[in-house]
C-alpha cells in the first residue's frame, strides 16, 4: 500500500461520508500539507467525548503532516447555531463566547499538538465586514436553497418561526472556508448542509471547493440517543479519572466497539483481534478495561488510567458484591428503559417511586457505581449489575 492509500485508509476510519473522495485523493497526491478546517461554536464551557470524535480525526490529519486550523466561532456563536433545532436558538453574549473559547482551547490541546495547530476566530474577518458586504454575501444563496436544509424545512412546514439571522449562519460558516482557504472541512453528519455551502461559496470566490468529511454522532451511555449533557448520558473530558473510567465501564458490550472505532487511537487490526478474542470466550469486561485506560490516560495520564482500573476492580473485590449474582432477562418494548422502571421490573424495588426514592438516597449502584439519575435509559442489549441497598442485587439483560 502506497503512502496516499495508507493516508486515505486512516482518514476513512470512522468517517460517515467524504465528498468528494476523488478530490481528496488528488490533493493528497500533491504532496503538500493540506489546510484542514473544523469549526466549533463555544456554546458551552465543557466538552464531552462526543465532541472529541471530530477532534480525534483532526489529530489523525495532524499525524499525517497536515495543517490543522481549529476555528472558534466567536462570531457565529453570537448568532446561535440553528442546526437540528426546532426553535430559534438563543445567542450568547460576547463575554460568554470568549470565556467558553478559552476553556475550549485548554481542552482540545489534550488531543491536538498545540505547536502544530492554528487557532482562529471568525470575528477576525466577520467583525470587519460591513452591512453592504454581508448583503453581497447573502445574495449568493436563495431562500429555496436554505429551505432544502432538513431542520429549516421541518420548521417551515410546521409553522415554526425561522428568524432571518438564522439563514446567515450557514453562509457565515461557508464564508469562513473562503477566508481560511480550506482544503478539507470536517463536521458532524448534522452539519453536512453547512459544509456544502462552504464548497459553493469557495467556487463563487474562485477557489477550489473544499473536500467535505462528515463524522457520525456518538451515542451516549444509553447507546440510543446522541451524547449530550442535557440528556445526562455523557462522559465529560474534564471528569475525575475514576468517574470517567466507571462511566466507560457502564456502556454495553455492543456499544464498546463503536467507542473503540471512534474514540480509540488503536489500529483497526488490533480492535478486530479484540473482537475475535471475545468470540473465542474472552470476557468483554477485560477488553473494556483497555478502552477505559486509554481514554482516561489521554485526558489525565497513563498512571491515572491504571489507577482508575485498579480502583474499579477493588470496588468489586472488597466483598461489596457476592460471588453468585442472580441473573435476569427483561423483555421491553422500544429501544431502552429508564433505570427507575428497570429496578421495579427486576423486582429490586416495590415501585417506580420507590426506585426514585432509593436513587435519591444514594442506595442504588450500577456496576458498583452509585447513580443519581433515575431517568437514565438503559439500552436494549445492555447487561449490567444493579444493586439496591446491600442485599438486593441482580445482573439484568434487556432484550427487545
Amino acid at each position: 500500500m502506497n503512502a496516499t492509500n495508507e493516508a486515505l485508509a486512516l482518514i476513512r476510519r470512522g468517517a460517515e461520508e467524504i465528498l468528494a473522495e476523488g478530490d481528496l485523493e488528488a490533493r493528497l497526491k500533491e504532496g503538500r500539507p493540506l489546510r484542514i478546517k473544523a469549526g466549533f461554536d463555544p456554546t458551552a464551557p465543557d466538552l464531552h467525548l462526543g465532541h472529541t470524535v471530530l477532534i480525534n480525526k483532526l489529530r489523525q490529519f495532524q499525524d499525517l503532516g497536515h495543517e490543522i486550523m481549529f476555528l472558534i466561532g466567536d462570531f457565529t456563536g453570537m448568532i446561535g447555531d440553528p442546526t437540528g433545532k426546532n426553535v430559534t436558538r438563543k445567542p450568547l453574549t460576547r463575554e460568554q463566547v470568549l470565556e467558553n473559547a478559552q476553556s475550549y482551547k485548554a481542552q482540545v490541546f489534550k488531543i491536538l499538538d498545540p505547536e502544530k495547530t492554528t487557532v482562529m476566530f471568525n470575528s477576525e474577518w466577520m467583525g470587519k465586514m460591513s452591512a453592504a458586504d454581508l448583503i453581497q454575501l447573502a445574495a449568493k444563496q436563495t431562500v429555496a436553497r436554505m429551505l432544502e436544509r432538513d431542520d429549516f424545512n421541518k420548521r417551515y412546514k410546521g409553522g415554526q418561526p425561522i428568524a432571518i439571522h438564522e439563514f446567515l449562519y450557514p453562509l457565515v460558516q461557508g464564508y469562513d472556508s473562503v477566508e481560511m482557504r480550506a482544503d478539507v472541512e470536517l463536521g458532524g453528519t448534522d452539519q453536512k448542509f453547512n459544509l456544502l455551502v462552504g464548497r459553493e461559496l469557495q467556487k463563487h470566490y474562485g477557489q477550489k471547493p473544499q473536500v467535505v468529511l462528515t463524522m457520525p454522532i456518538l451515542e451516549g451511555l444509553d447507546g440510543v440517543q446522541k451524547m449530550s449533557k442535557s440528556l445526562n448520558n455523557y462522559i465529560g473530558i474534564n471528569e475525575p479519572p475514576n468517574e470517567m473510567f466507571g462511566k466507560i465501564m457502564s456502556i454495553s458490550d455492543e456499544l464498546m466497539w463503536r467507542y473503540f472505532e471512534l474514540l480509540s487511537f488503536r489500529p483497526l487490526t488490533e480492535i478486530e483481534q479484540f473482537k475475535q478474542q471475545v468470540k473465542d470466550g474472552a470476557n468483554p469486561r477485560d477488553i473494556k478495561f483497555l478502552l477505559g485506560e486509554e481514554i482516561v490516560g489521554r485526558f489525565h495520564s497513563e498512571a491515572e488510567g491504571e489507577l482508575a482500573r485498579e480502583a474499579f476492580i477493588a470496588r468489586f473485590q472488597k466483598g461489596a458484591l457476592p460471588d453468585e449474582i442472580p441473573e435476569q432477562t427483561i423483555n421491553i418494548e422500544g429501544e431502552g428503559l429508564a433505570i427507575a422502571n428497570l429496578l421495579k421490573a427486576a423486582g429490586l424495588t416495590k415501585s417506580t417511586s420507590d426506585s426514585i426514592r432509593m436513587i435519591k438516597q444514594g442506595a442504588v449502584k450500577l456496576d458498583g457505581e452509585r447513580i443519581s439519575d433515575g431517568k437514565r435509559e438503559m439500552a436494549v442489549g445492555s447487561e449490567h449489575i444493579y444493586q439496591v441497598g446491600k442485599r438486593r442485587i441482580a445482573k439484568v439483560l434487556l432484550v427487545g
